[in-house]
Order: structure tokens, then sequence, then C-alpha cells
């Protein structure tokens, strides 16, 4: 499948938006309001077929269901593209406001491939997803715990399960009749009507007429002459070889009170925001327990210990000393695979611009839902532009170490960490392709991903290099000694693997309740809009990596141990470890995924969230570290 003609036309959009903010009130593109009129044609769209039991999403038009005269694509974004969506128009036409009653849209006689293709979709739960002006189809479910509480689910069911009474063969039945409900927000002054919500009951009927089948054939189950409708599924459709399926719907328009700019609302309900809130008590009694210790090592250690060694009179008063002060002439002595640390920040300076940039524009409502694919758009192209300061980074680190080379040190910043992804969703891409999914990246699509990285990424990552090289070198409070101080054996505690794993459980404890919602929107196809909510947990996140490396790293210099540098990037980047075990915990406790094929997508996903986790939190640990190092020794006279 090649990449769709208004690709370009998209990005150049997303980037115009994300470049361009207007001052003053606008609607996004392609999500403004529409007025209908009575009367006017209602054009229903299908999108994927998706399940959280294999999370391998198809083209509606897979399975043999009933095709309009001609099958048009939408234009698809990047985003909407590397999501698996496939937008295309349907032979569901409604008139506004005008109710209509068992229309027949088509009859089909399964064989055995095709009642196979639909049992299969049955088995594994799929759900069929369609769009009416820009709103997904949703199912109105009643929570059990709460009567009045209802819940909306993505889509419909292709089918279901079942048995007859009395017989214990399991048979498969496929919902072959949709009520879909139209609600709509009147203007009582010009008449014309906006939509604010799409929703479906599915049957499954077994339709039956008389005589030959033909266009004009009134059926006996269903018949709006008769004012006879389908309100329950007693007589199912089966699917079975040789089977004839009638595909029918009802359509009816609810007036509703909801304002069209309020139609998402309903959609996005959170009805555990308490949860959240919880979350973020949590995290910041954790933050405030790290404060507390940094205040105190800052306040009250640290001064104290300043003032007593900027009093001292001679240098063997100095020589008796112990603690930090004595590493003074080793602590900023240039690591081993200096060159590595150097690309791991510039990285990870990378993800820290596109995600702040990103959290800004969500919260502030750019990132809309009705926008789809907007999201993962908006941060590849941020990613993209971020390498500029990702190139920069990682120069002026690597001249402080004294570096002369910099054309490399950012030929590896800009193709080191893009290369180990690209390569694993690479082979994730060829897995789903195999499956013959729509999920498969199509060949343009990543030859569009590979033109960012290579003519957009890179180049700018090798422009902020030369401005980052171009600077004077960062000098270092203290110099130096030529001969590197011997380190005292350490306590057992203070053991390098032991600290490095304990510094990653509090940034991780910090947002592991939000990264439960964000896992569950993403594996069990839920919407995700709470951005507020996630915009405070990633403060916190950033405040608790730097704190808990700053106290690991001051307990590290008071027992003489003065390999701090990538100590301090491991220390809170540890913390992707626990989320990739925690989301290992999720697949085998909330996930019923039971292919191998969709197994392995879930983990190869989620180790490269983890290795990007890791990046972002261990450069947050390291520049907390680095000014703290930089502080503490140039507040301290030494001779």
């Amino acid at each position: 499948m090649a990449l769709r003609t208004p690709l370009a036309f998209h990005l150049c959009v997303s980037v115009s938006l994300l470049l361009f903010v207007h001052g003053h009130c606008f609607y996004l593109p392609g999500v403004a309001p529409e007025d209908f009129q009575k009367g006017d044609d209602l054009k229903v769209k299908v999108n994927k077929l998706t399940s959280t039991k294999t999370q391998l999403p198809y083209s509606y038009y897979s399975l043999p269901y009933c095709p309009p005269a001609t099958i048009v694509d939408s234009a698809e974004n990047l985003g909407e593209v590397l999501r698996g969506d496939r937008i295309e128009n349907s032979p569901y036409v409604f008139k506004m406001r005008e109710p209509q009653m068992c229309n027949v849209v088509c009859r089909i006689t399964l064989n055995a491939k095709t009642a196979k293709e639909f049992k299969e979709k049955i088995d594994d739960e799929y759900r069929v997803n369609m769009i009416l002006d820009n709103l997904p189809l949703v199912v109105p479910v009643h929570r059990l715990d709460q009567e009045s509480s209802i819940v909306y689910q993505h889509g419909f069911r292709v089918g279901l399960k079942g048995q007859y009474a009395g017989s214990k063969e399991e048979k498969y039945f496929i919902h072959n009749h949709l009520t879909f409900i139209v609600k709509f927000h009147k203007d009582t002054q010009t008449d014309s009507a906006r939509i604010v919500g799409f929703e479906v009951k599915p049957f499954s009927v077994k339709h039956e007429y008389e005589g030959k089948w033909s266009d004009k054939t009134r059926l006996t189950t269903c018949d709006p002459h008769a004012k006879r409708s389908v309100t329950n599924s007693e007589s199912p459709q089966e699917v079975e070889d040789k089977k004839d399926i009638i595909f029918t719907y009802d359509v009816e328009f609810q007036e509703s009170d909801v304002k069209w700019a309020y139609r998402w609302d309903t959609y996005l309900l959170m009805a555990d925001d308490q949860i959240h809130w919880f979350s973020i008590v949590n995290s910041l009694m954790i933050v405030l327990f790290l404060s507390g210790m940094v205040a105190m090592i800052m306040l009250r250690t640290l001064y104290r210990d300043i003032s007593k060694y900027n009093q001292l009179e001679t240098q063997e008063e100095a020589q008796e000393e112990t603690g930090w002060k004595l590493v003074h002439g080793d602590v900023f002595r240039p690591p081993i695979n200096s060159d590595l640390l150097c690309v791991y920040v510039g990285t990870g300076v990378q993800f820290l611009g596109m995600i702040l940039v990103n959290m800004i524009f969500a919260v502030l409502g750019f990132l809309s839902p009705s926008n789809r694919g907007g999201l993962m758009t908006a941060m590849l192209l941020l990613w993209v532009f971020m390498g500029l300061f990702a190139g920069y980074s990682s120069a002026r680190l690597y001249k402080m170490f004294k570096g002369t080379e910099w054309k490399k040190i950012t030929l590896k910043t800009a193709f080191m960490f893009p290369a180990s992804v690209f390569a694993i969703f690479f082979v994730l891409n060829a897995l789903i392709w195999g499956e013959k999914s729509s999920g498969a990246v199509p060949f343009g699509t990543m030859f569009a991903l590979v033109f960012l990285w290579f003519g957009i990424s890179v180049p700018l990552v090798f422009v902020g290099g030369y401005v980052g090289f171009k600077k004077p070198a960062i000098e270092d409070p203290v110099k130096t000694n030529k001969i590197p101080r011997q380190i005292p054996e350490q306590a057992w505690y203070m053991n390098p693997v032991f600290s490095i794993l304990i510094g990653g459980i509090l940034p991780f404890g910090a947002v592991f309740i939000e990264l439960f919602f964000i896992l569950t929107s993403i594996w069990l196809h839920q919407f995700y809009y709470i951005f507020g909510f996630l915009f405070i947990v990633f403060l916190i996140l950033i405040v608790t990596c730097a704190e808990i490396t700053i106290v690991l790293c001051y307990f590290q210099l008071c027992s003489e141990d003065y390999l701090w540098w990538w100590r301090s990037y491991l220390t809170s980047g540890s913390s992707a470890l626990y989320l990739f075990l925690y989301a290992a915990f999720y697949f085998f406790t909330k996930l019923e995924i039971t292919k191998p094929v969709s197994g392995v997508l879930y983990f190869g996903y989620m180790l490269i969230v983890s290795y990007a986790f890791f990046v972002l939190t261990g450069t947050i640990g390291f520049y907390a570290c680095f000014w703290f190092t930089r502080l503490i020794y140039s507040s301290v006279k030494i001779d």
C-alpha cells in the first residue's frame, strides 16, 4: 500500500500548527463544527477492526461486509497511518432528523472461507469501528456497580458465541442488524443542528422473507410498513458455510442538550478521577520527603561542612578531614566511555524537549482526540526538530571532557538511539505485515519516517553540534589532579549496583498509577485525554529524579567515591527497569493476549518505551547531579 497523497499536506499542516499558534480563537483544521439542515445527507465512515486480544488491527473490508459502489480512502495523517487507522466510506447513509427503519444494506452468501474469517474475528473479540461527523461510534453499557453510570465502549462486536436452548454445541452469531442513535443539538433560530453523539445497539437477527430475493423484497422479521422493528436477538443469525446473511439498520434521532463544544465530554468522562488525585497526592508525598532530605543536605550539612572547611588554617588540618572535599581533585575527572555518556545525555535532552512541548500543546487543547493521529504526528515532528538541542547538549559536554572530534560525537547522537529503535520497529512491523494486518506501516510511510530522520533530524543534530562545540568549554570549579586518587573500600549499601537499583524505585513509584491508565488506553483501546494530570505527574517525575540522584550522589561523594558521572545517569535511569517489569506484570494480569505474535508486539513496543524512559530519566538525574557537584565545589575555598 503506497503512502496516501495528502500525507505531505498533513505534514505541512502539522508543522504549521506546531510552529505557529495564533492568538485569536480558532478551530483546528477538520475539527470545525458542521451544521446540518433537516434532510441533509449524513455519511458514515468505517475504520479498522480492533481487538484487545490480538492487538492486530484489520481494515473493515478485510471481512466480506457490504461495500459501497466504490471504496474511497479518507485522507490520513502520519499518526493515523502509524496507529493502523484505515478510514473508508461505507454504504450507510442517513438523512438528518429523518428516522429510518429496517433499511436493507445487502445480502451475502457465506462460503467456507468467509465463514471461517468471521468466526476467527468473533473468537478474537474484534470490534467494528465507525465514524460520523468525526465522532467515533460507541456502545453505551450500564455499569453493574452504579445503576445511573454509563460507560462507552468503542465500536460494536463483530458477533458473539452462544448455544441454543437444550444444546451444548457452541455456535457463532453475527451482528447483522444495527440500530444507530444519532444525537443532535438544535439551533432554535436557524433550525439547523449539530451532531453531538453517535451510538449503536447491535443485534443478531436471522432475517426472513417470502418468495425469491430481489432488491424490492420485504422482510417479514423487520418491516417499516408494518412498523415491525428489531428489539432483540431471539432468533440470531448463524455464521456457517452456505448461509445467507442480510445486513440491515435502523436510524433514530434524539435531541440533546449537549452543545457541540462539549460533545467529547461524555467520551472522555473519567469515572475514576479520584484514583488520579490519589496518584498525585501519593507522588507529592514522595517529593516532599525527598525535598526535605535535599534541603537538609543543602542547608544544614553542606553549609556546616563548607563553613568548617573554609575556616581550616593549615594543610595538616585539611588532610585530617574526611568526606566529599577530599575528592575535589578527582570529582571532575572525565569518566570512562565519556563519548557514550555525551550521546545519551544529548538524546535525553531531545526527549525532554519533545515531551515538554508536546504536553504543553496537549494541555492547551491543541491535540484534541477529534484530531485523530495528531498526538503521534506532533511527537514525531517535535522529536525531529529537537535534534538541534540534542546535538548542542552532546557537543557541549564532549568539549568539557576535552574531546576534539565533534563530528564523530554528533554522528553518534544522530544515529545511535534512533537506529536501535528503528531496528526493533522494523522487525515488529515485519511481524504485523506477516499477519496481513492494517497495522503494518506501508512502505511509503516508512520512507517518510526515514526522510524525517535523515533529511531533517540528522542535519539539525549537526547544526546543534556545531553551535555547541563553537561555544567556550565549560570550566570546572576545581582543578583535576594528574594522578587519580584511590577509592577506599565501600560499605555494602554504597555498592554501585545496589544504590542504582534503589535510586530507580522512587521515580517509578511517583508515576506508576498514571502508568496504569496510559497502558490501559494504549492496549485496551480506551481514550486517554487527562493531560492536565499527566503534566503534573511528569513535573513530579522530573523533581523526583533530580532529588533522589542528588541525595545518593552526596552520600557517594561523602564515602570518597568520585565516580559519579555514569552513576548519576543510571540511578534515576534504572526506573526504566521497573517500568518494563510493571509492563510484564500488566501483560499477565490485565491483558488476554493469546497469539505469540501479539505477545512479541507488546513486549517489543514496551521495550522501546522503557528504553526511551531510561534515556529521559537518566538525563534528568545526570543534569541534577552535574548542577549539584558544581555548586558545592565552587563554594569551597581550595588552595
